[in-house]
């Protein structure tokens, strides 16, 4: 597993994340799933068949307790975190959630044959799948995730897999679609209905590749700082060179970015002069030794500093 598998998990494993992602794509933001209702749960879901067998593991799922207008539903809610874009995701998605409904029938199954159910009076076809008309089977949703600052070209359907547009044949062919979060067409307006670093997350991606744009959102920011499993979620994802500790909860973004950006000019400033102390040294026949000395002294950096300059300005003409 690589090292963008693992934070990204971890980071969607939290239930208040987790929540937060459901609660934006099902309720438009609504707080409904509550972080305390979710239980995670195997991710790995199987079938087996005579000759061979089938295993595919999420990413995250859990079961949920969601209650509204004093009704409780019990679902199981399934995370796929993608920083490529997957050309097959609804065929992807369709045999992860076929193959969770297959591991409820068993288990249900299963239930009823440890506990010696009695068939009598049952029908034939009850007997022979063991699962019973009173029976039922939780919901399934999965939610893609997309960590990519590109905007997602990929199919959303079944349907759009398939070169076919016969709608009397396709009426006839079930339309698995995916539910996706999309950083890059995200709207600000979208961006705020999420109540966690869900926002930062998502708006930092969407904004990676563009300095001003980035910095303005997060300037208007309404959260002063995010938990450091969001901040390694930016910095392996956008590559941004943030200083994690792992001695402090949370870090200010906003604050984080204009430092590196300070930093990177002043980089930049440092490479300059150094670039024209060299040219004007060679003009002057002066020998390697002495020109980085003069750099050392001048620009008050280290030897190795200095040298790494020479050797890029001061033989480029070689």
């Amino acid at each position: 597993m690589g090292t963008v598998d693992i934070v990204t998990k971890e980071y969607m494993r939290e239930n208040a994340i987790f929540a937060d992602a459901f609660n934006y794509l099902i309720y438009g933001g609504k707080k409904v799933i509550d972080p305390a209702g979710l239980t995670e749960i195997d991710t790995a879901t199987s079938a087996v068949g005579k000759k061979d067998a089938l295993q595919k593991y999420r990413d995250v799922l859990k079961a949920a307790v969601i209650k509204q207008d004093e009704k409780m539903s019990y679902v199981l809610l399934g995370v796929e975190n993608q920083t490529d874009v997957h050309y097959a995701m609804p065929v992807r998605n369709a045999i992860y959630d076929a193959l969770q409904y297959g591991k409820q029938v068993s288990d249900i199954a299963a239930g009823h044959r440890r506990s010696q159910k009695d068939y009598s009076g049952k029908t034939g076809g009850e007997y022979l799948s063991g699962f019973l008309k009173e029976d039922h089977i939780k919901p399934v949703i999965t939610l893609v995730i997309h960590f990519g600052a590109e905007e997602w070209d990929g199919p959303l359907s079944l349907h759009e897999m398939m070169p076919i547009r016969d709608m009397e044949i396709l009426s006839y062919v079930e339309n698995y679609r995916i539910h996706l979060i999309d950083p890059a067409k995200l709207t600000e307006e979208e961006l705020n209905k999420f109540s966690t670093s869900m926002r930062e997350v998502m708006g930092y991606i969407k904004y990676s590749n563009n300095k001003e744009k980035l910095l303005d959102f997060l300037r208007t920011d309404t959260h002063k700082s995010i938990e450091m499993n969001a901040a390694r979620v930016i910095k392996t994802i956008t590559k941004t060179p943030i200083k994690i500790s792992e001695e402090k909860e949370g870090i200010e973004m906003c604050q984080a970015i204009e430092e590196l950006i300070a930093e990177s000019e002043a980089r930049g400033e440092v490479r300059g002069k150094a670039e024209g102390m060299i040219e004007m040294c060679l003009e002057m026949n002066i020998p390697k030794k002495g020109i980085i000395k003069r750099l050392q002294d001048k620009l008050n950096i280290s030897m190795q500093q200095a040298d790494e300059y020479f050797r890029m300005y001061g033989t480029k003409n070689d």
